[in-house]
């Protein structure tokens, strides 16, 4: 009778450890390779991103959304710093707040073409053709680093469902091996422990 036990739980683990090589072999799960590629892009895209805020605290003054646009690119660094060490950690929860922050940061870029161009609408207003030219160029720097952000983001999510499918998949395979032991179990008389 402990045979068959035995031989039940050999048949999960090979099911599981099958499951998990079947799945990289197929790429299912996100591969250290197209993360390392992710956080190349994200880095690449943040020092871009810090440079714009610092022009945008010099073009439209200190604020409340510079100091959050701030903090979500430390955040993103710190991500990209972890996940260099460790890049299957982007395989978790961890990945989902990179992917939130990534898709934060390309909304606050966004807003601050909106509000540059604001400013730049009421320079004209006022006259101060020079100063609206400069919002202008400046609103369509906002525009253009929230559309490369929003790039990354787009990779950053499709990565992160890869995953949780993945992991989902696997869960499933899991479940039925565990069932089909549990019902060899019964068929033969014997009640599974709890």
């Amino acid at each position: 009778m402990s045979l068959l036990r035995s031989v039940c739980v050999l048949a999960v683990f090979m099911t599981v450890f099958l499951g998990v090589g079947y799945a990289q072999d197929k790429k299912t799960f996100p591969t250290d390779a197209e993360i390392d590629l992710l956080l190349t892009q994200a880095d690449r895209a943040m020092q871009q991103y810090k440079l714009l805020i610092d022009q945008e605290e010099t073009q439209l003054g200190k604020s409340e959304a510079v100091d959050k646009d701030r903090q979500v690119i430390k955040a993103i660094n710190l991500a990209v710093k972890a996940f260099r060490t460790r890049p299957q950690g982007f395989n978790g929860p961890l990945g989902f707040s990179f992917f939130e922050w990534l898709d934060d940061a390309s909304r606050n870029a966004s807003l601050c073409a909106f509000g540059a161009e604001n400013q730049s609408t009421l320079s004209m207003m006022a006259g101060n053709i020079d100063r609206a030219k400069e919002l202008a160029h400046f609103a369509q720097s906002c525009l253009d680093m929230s559309t490369l952000i929003y790039t990354v983001s787009e990779n950053a999510g499709a990565l992160y469902t890869r995953y949780v499918e993945a992991e989902q998949e696997l869960a499933a395979q899991g479940a039925d091996v565990a069932q089909r032991c549990v019902d060899v179990l019964k068929k033969n008389g014997l009640a599974p422990q709890k």
